[in-house]
């Protein structure tokens, strides 16, 4: 039953694809009028996260950044569906890299490179950043599968211009290729909300009192790789551009949580700029310190409840 659904998902997704963009488009400005207007999807969710977020804006401002990200979000969804069969040609038209020649650099001299990036504008286009890159190295995204399998599957193939790998899978992998003296370069989606027991660093974000992901750290000292910030714009409907930049070439030399801080600082420099290109829809400061601090202890590094 699995395959059959899936089947039928690729086949639906992949007809879409095909679709122009101008026509892609089309259809996604009438996705958005269904999801904000008529169901209005998460609108209470991303109400709560604009105005906690920015509360030195008018509410008529955080309308506007509202409206926005659900255009925005409608076309995040297509835009994703194009990569099934979107050509070299086109890719390179509306995906422009910048300072890749930083990371060939890194590559060259022996070091592989983990990217931090955040739920910011088009993530999924970054699994094509290979394009700009050495052919003889790897890239990709680590990802945290989906329940379902079908969608789960149908993502694989949409990220399937690099290297897809499941987060709990990466060490491995990363292990692997150093072995085999092949360079690599893997992009952490460093923003989501870690559970409970992996809390153990709040930062200043968006003004709230933030848990934040330190997973992806830990993965990038234990292999002394190269760190990158990958910053990603939209200058116009249909176009994003990627750019590299270096936060840290021996991320073992910098005080432990460094890397995660200073990535949390660019990514909001990033956001206040062009605010309605985060997934605002993300339930991201549902834990608090407080709760945290009621429920939990730390005992030699580990999150544990109380008893």
């Amino acid at each position: 039953m699995d395959i059959i659904c899936y089947n039928l998902l690729y086949a639906a997704a992949w007809l879409l694809s095909l679709l122009p963009m101008r026509v892609m488009y089309w259809l996604s400005d009438l996705t958005y009028v269904l999801v904000y207007h008529v169901a209005g999807y998460r609108r209470r969710v991303v109400r709560d996260n604009l105005a906690s977020s920015f509360p030195e804006k008018t509410v008529q401002e955080l309308r506007q950044i509202e409206k926005k990200f659900y255009h925005w979000f409608c076309d995040y969804v297509f835009e994703a569906v194009k990569l099934l069969s979107i050509s070299d040609k086109e890719l390179r038209k509306r995906f422009i890299i910048t300072n890749s020649e930083a990371v060939t650099a890194c590559f060259e001299q022996g070091q592989s490179v983990g990217a931090l990036l955040g739920h910011y504008a088009n993530w999924e286009w970054l699994s094509c950043v290979g394009i700009d890159l050495p052919e003889n190295t790897v890239q990709g995204l680590i990802y945290h599968p989906l329940r379902n399998r079908s969608f789960d599957r149908l993502f694989q193939k949409i990220r399937s211009h690099g290297t897809p790998i499941p987060k709990n899978d990466i060490l491995r992998y990363l292990r692997q290729y150093r072995q085999m003296g092949i360079m690599s370069i893997f992009g952490y989606i460093a923003d989501q909300s870690p559970k409970w027991e992996n809390i153990h660093l709040w930062l200043p974000f968006l003004g709230h009192d933030t848990p934040v992901f330190t997973g992806a750290e830990k993965i990038i000292r234990k292999m002394d790789h190269a760190v990158f910030y990958v910053e990603m714009s939209r200058p116009r409907r249909g176009c994003y551009t990627c750019t590299y930049h270096l936060i840290a070439k021996e991320p073992r030399q910098l005080p432990e949580y460094e890397l995660t801080r200073r990535f949390f600082a660019m990514l909001e420099q990033t956001i206040r700029r062009q605010p309605e290109l985060y997934l605002w829809s993300h339930k991201r400061w549902k834990r608090t310190r407080e709760e945290f601090e009621r429920r939990f202890q730390v005992v030699n590094g580990k999150v544990l409840p109380k008893s």
